[in-house]
């Protein structure tokens, strides 16, 4: 929600190591769960805001359940990919704008 994403390209070591799969999403590093109890919706928004990101939100439960701190580093993730050759790095896009809901 506040971090960057990135537009990859498959390769051929990416075929023949994993059929062409590489990952879709930082992944999680605290449950939806976890982020209710130990996050507030105002810091997770504030945050934002201060990053230059407008948002609009059905509930400010979301805002716990997808604030950036609750996934792992997203360019580790894709720098892991990218050295090991699952997919090449082409684009990569800082967000403006976040709608959940």
């Amino acid at each position: 929600m506040g971090t960057a994403s990135y537009v990859l390209m498959g390769t051929k070591e990416g075929m023949e190591k994993s059929f062409g799969s590489t990952c879709h999403g930082a992944g999680r590093s605290l449950s939806r769960a976890k982020s209710r109890r130990t996050l507030q919706a105002n810091d997770v928004l504030d945050h934002l805001k201060k990053l230059g990101i407008s948002i609009r939100i059905q509930t400010s439960k979301l805002a716990m359940e997808e604030a950036p701190e609750t996934y792992k580093d997203v360019h580790e993730v894709i720098d892991t990919a990218h050295r090991a050759g699952l997919s090449k790095k082409c684009l990569r896009l800082r967000p403006i704008a976040v709608i959940k809901g």
